[in-house]
């Protein structure tokens, strides 16, 4: 595996990648150890059991995450997007506030419509 990008920009788009194609091991290297996931339904606490949630335990695994938008301000980054079924159905839209520390993504705070 490549190192995974450094820019805040460039690490939010990779998370996204890294879920769409369920690659795993890119989607650990971008997570700082101590990442929080908080989501409308759930928190989600520490990169090993984000990790884990997303390879075995989230709802639907074949999924896309169109971006429509990015968004940077002192190092902080929100996206715009749609989560999209396998057959491309809308299933909700999304903004998703990332907070970077040295050792990657730090935090997602998500909010759904």
């Amino acid at each position: 595996m490549s190192e995974p990008p450094t820019a805040p920009v460039d690490r939010a788009r990779a998370y996204y990648r890294a879920l769409d194609r369920g690659d795993y091991e890119l989607l650990a290297a971008l997570l700082a150890a101590e990442f929080v996931h908080d989501r409308p339904d759930r928190t989600i606490e520490g990169r090993e059991r984000f990790v884990r949630f997303m390879r075995e335990e989230r709802p639907q695994t074949d999924t896309t995450h169109p971006i429509d938008a990015v968004f940077e301000a002192d190092g902080t980054v929100a996206v715009r997007g749609r989560l999209l079924d396998a057959d491309g159905d809308h299933i909700v839209g999304f903004v998703d506030i990332f907070a970077f520390t040295d050792g990657g993504i730090a935090r997602v705070e998500t909010y759904t419509r």
